[in-house]
């Protein structure tokens, strides 16, 4: 017999009156959503991305604010328990309904489940949200506190004063960030819902895997929430298996456990290295129907005694798998624009470059169910942060008792999802304890501060998912080890920033060889058709009030142009400026990613700093404000291949001075060639290597075949550093054992600006393929870092690629945004441009 349905659902969501004690604004809000959308939607501020009107909307988060609606009951949606569920309220709300208080709100990363039963009445109701403001009671609560907790400096950028967001549970980038603008938006992101139970609701189900040879057994965890002793019906179908269960339950939370066998299971992988089969789990109880998809895959972290030290790596379905990836943060400032369609764009794009993991960031957001989702569908696994980042935190009890419902709440919601490869603890918070003058003074109250939440946060992972590793933070040694872990690299993982903060050459690597590379960046400007969208002509100079507005780390132009000069000519203009900074952007950690994968099995794992930005600004990311390519996120394509050859310089003795010290950026004795492959398969290689002049000619340095085992990086040849002219660099190609032709790589020992590049002539021309608009691309002389870029929206399967004489590249145009161009059209706005115009 079918399950009885019972349950019943009112949406609340929708349109709600906005208003504020201290203003006489009142404006239409569409919640979900948020004040600064409602607010920009009735032209009550200016679009604070645009110019340095941030400064101009600073008093939107300084100002109280509520929102009220009615909705309708009948009768029948009032016959049994009632629950409220609000998701994401941010951040510190009083909840009415009726003109009644019926719960407080602290914790944006809290779903509040409210009992409403006997407060909705039938006909007309009203339901009121009062938001306080959360700057004032973040001061007032560090004030309070018994002895300073410093917070992040990346909040006093641009001249702000800085929130103390370490006491509230609230996206900390909401305050700003050394990439991020000062929001610090109110709202309401979630679910929205009156659910009427008859006797009990769903509050979660989880799903533990154990593999065996040929089959997979799932132990399906249901927590039910009663208001009553009484029974209740629960089904579970999953692999065309139905389980039917009469329970009996009391009141408040009811756990009941069901097994589950699937025979010969479709394993998910990664991609890259296999499908991504999900297996539909609903659950019914009563009516109320939610649907899961399960991923079946035995995934472990292997943290083990090597002849290094400790290894550090992710082994799925019985592989050692290398993972390829970046680092993510929201995808908006304003949370109301972050839509299941901008965030899939976002996600594309991740698995389109080969990236096969993304590292929730600790000072950003747990991610809406859609995300999730959307990574189990597309292979990309989830590091996953806790959300604390850059500072101590609190340890009191009701802070701790606060974080402790938050971390059980997130664990038990996202358990289920194939993607989830990792809790860590936090970002830089114990490494941060070295940061502030407060923490340096007192290092041992700090560090017992650190450990009480640190160790509760494991322990809640112990008892909530215990398949998964919970690792202590990012970057960490292991295990109760709070030493600085941010640049040892024998184990754990590892954060590598001298490149950008300490202005090192990129060269400087690879003098570092990490087991897992967390995170580590450089930064470009955003592209040129984004600076105009927040910038007017006489803005777009690089130490204009406005371009300095939309760069948030100290220094950061300065930086980004100071890098230029050693590598490259000065650009003739602003324009050429701005593409200069993505080639060397990509150079950057292009350095780093081929020589720490061709370190492999060492290092497994690469996820550099950051692939999406939160607002227009110049940042470390490979992917503009709303989507757009930058040139990192085309070499990232290229340097995450799975099969692929890198050149890695070596020296066979260090070269030193007359002093006696090592020569910083000395010439290499060789230059090795080292093939890499990813795959669970062996595979042979025909590898070509070239010496061609940049003015033009080559001649063959090397060609011949390699077998590469599956999951390894080995040494393919080795080019003498003196069988190069001093106009000379390496190019190679290498194809597989059918002569398709699987990537191409180039390698320049001298810094660019020592070459006399010429004016090469490029010739471009559109045709179809299959449906698709192809770019052909030719050049009569070698021409470097050639990239194609057109007004609609999409990216080309490659770009900023060398060109050689005689060879066409043919570049396939993806649209984005549902875009439908023609290939007229494409050619009307199409540029092509290289590194020989820059100057």
């Amino acid at each position: 017999m079918p399950v009885p349905a019972t349950f019943s659902a009112i949406d609340l969501a929708g349109r709600f009156a906005l208003t504020s004690p201290s203003s006489d604004i009142a404006v239409p809000l569409d919640l979900p959503g948020d004040v600064h959308g409602a607010l920009l939607a009735a032209d009550k501020i200016p679009d604070p991305y645009y110019g340095e009107n941030e400064k101009q909307v600073l008093w939107v988060n300084e100002t109280a604010w509520s929102v009220e609606r009615s909705f309708t009951a009948s009768a029948a949606d009032l016959d049994g328990y009632l629950t409220l569920t609000l998701a994401e309220v941010d951040c510190i709300a009083t909840i009415s309904l009726n003109g009644a208080v019926i719960a407080q709100t602290d914790n944006s990363f809290v779903r509040h489940d409210i009992d409403v039963t006997g407060k909705v009445r039938a006909g007309d109701n009203t339901l009121r949200i009062d938001f306080a403001i959360a700057l004032d009671v973040a001061r007032a609560r560090s004030d309070a506190h018994p002895f300073p907790i410093p917070f992040t400096k990346n909040y006093q950028t641009n001249g702000l004063a800085g929130i103390p967001m370490n006491f509230i549970r609230k996206a900390a980038c909401h305050a700003g960030w050394d990439w991020g603008i000062c929001i610090m938006p109110i709202g309401v992101y979630g679910t929205m819902t009156l659910r009427k139970a008859r006797l009990a609701r769903q509050d979660s189900v989880q799903v533990d895997q154990v593999h065996c040879s040929h089959s997979v057994e799932l132990t399906l965890k249901t927590r039910l929430f009663a208001f009553a002793h009484g029974e209740v019906e629960l089904e579970h179908t999953i692999a065309g298996q139905t389980i039917t269960d009469k329970l009996v339950v009391n009141p408040g939370e009811n756990i009941f456990t069901h097994n589950v066998t699937i025979q010969n299971p479709k394993l998910w992988w990664p991609a890259g290295q296999g499908e991504q089969p999900l297996y539909e789990l609903v659950t019914n109880l009563e009516g109320e129907k939610t649907t899961r998809q399960i991923g079946l895959r035995k995934l472990e972290w292997i943290v083990e005694k090597d002849e290094i030290d400790h290894s550090f790596k992710c082994r799925i379905n019985g592989r050692d798998i290398s993972m390829l990836g970046a680092n993510w943060i929201p995808a908006d400032a304003i949370p109301s624009r972050i839509t299941p369609a901008v965030i899939r764009d976002l996600l594309e794009s991740a698995k389109a470059a080969n990236m096969n993991m993304l590292r929730i960031w600790g000072g950003g957001q747990y991610e809406p169910d859609y995300f999730y989702e959307m990574c189990d569908e597309l292979g990309i696994l989830i590091w996953h942060d806790f959300m604390f980042a850059c500072m101590s935190y609190p340890s009191d009890r009701p802070f701790l008792d606060n974080v402790r419902n938050e971390i059980t709440q997130q664990v038990r919601r996202l358990s289920h999802h194939a993607c989830i490869a990792l809790w860590c603890g936090d970002n830089e918070v114990i490494g941060s304890l070295g940061w502030y003058p407060e923490t340096k003074a007192a290092p041992e109250r700090y560090v017992a501060n650190y450990d009480r939440l640190n160790s509760m946060l494991g322990n809640i992972v112990e008892d909530e998912d215990p398949a998964r590793r919970f690792w202590p933070s990012s970057p960490s040694m292991g295990y109760l080890d709070f030493s600085d872990g941010w640049h040892a690299d024998t184990r754990g993982d590892t954060h590598y920033w001298d490149v950008w903060h300490s202005a090192k050459s990129f060269e400087a690597y690879r003098t570092v060889n990490p087991r897992f590379a967390s995170e580590f960046g450089f930064q470009s400007f955003t592209s040129m058709n984004v600076i105009e969208t927040f910038s007017a002509p006489g803005d777009r100079n690089p130490s204009s009030p406005v371009m300095e507005n939309h760069q948030r780390n100290d220094g950061g132009n300065a930086r980004i142009l100071e890098t230029m000069t050693r590598y490259f000519r000065f650009p003739r203009d602003f324009d050429q400026m701005v593409f200069l900074s993505q080639i060397q952007q990509g150079l950057a950690i292009k350095t780093a990613i081929e020589y720490w994968r061709s370190t492999k099995p060492r290092c497994m794992g690469t996820l550099f700093w950051q692939i999406n930005d939160i607002w227009p600004v110049a940042s470390w990311s490979s992917l503009d404000y709303g989507g757009q390519w930058k040139l990192l996120q085309y070499m990232a394509k290229r340097f995450f291949l799975p099969v692929n050859v890198v050149a890695v310089p070596v020296h066979d003795a260090v070269p030193t001075n007359s002093r006696g010290k090592p020569v910083e950026n000395a010439p290499p004795s060789r230059i090795v060639l080292k093939g890499i492959n990813d795959t669970g398969a062996p595979l042979a290689i025909s590898l070509e290597v070239r010496a061609v002049k940049v003015s033009g000619g080559e001649r063959q340095l090397f060609s011949g075949n390699c077998a590469i085992s599956a999951d390894a990086a080995i040494e393919v040849t080795a080019i003498a550093a003196a069988d190069l002219a001093a106009d000379e660099f390496l190019f190679f190609s290498w194809k597989d054992a059918n002569g398709t032709l699987l990537g191409e790589n180039d390698y320049f020992p001298k810094p660019y600006k020592t070459y006399e590049l010429v004016q090469p002539k490029i010739r471009a021309g559109w045709s179809e393929l299959d449906g698709q608009l192809v770019l052909s691309l030719t050049s009569d002389q070698p021409a470097l870092f050639v990239t194609a870029s057109v007004d609609a929206p999409g990216y080309f399967s490659d770009n900023a690629v060398t060109l050689l004489p005689g060879r066409t590249t043919d570049l396939t145009f993806t649209p984005r945004h549902g875009a439908t161009p023609t290939a007229s059209e494409l050619v009307q706005s199409l540029k092509v441009r290289n590194l020989s115009e820059t100057f």
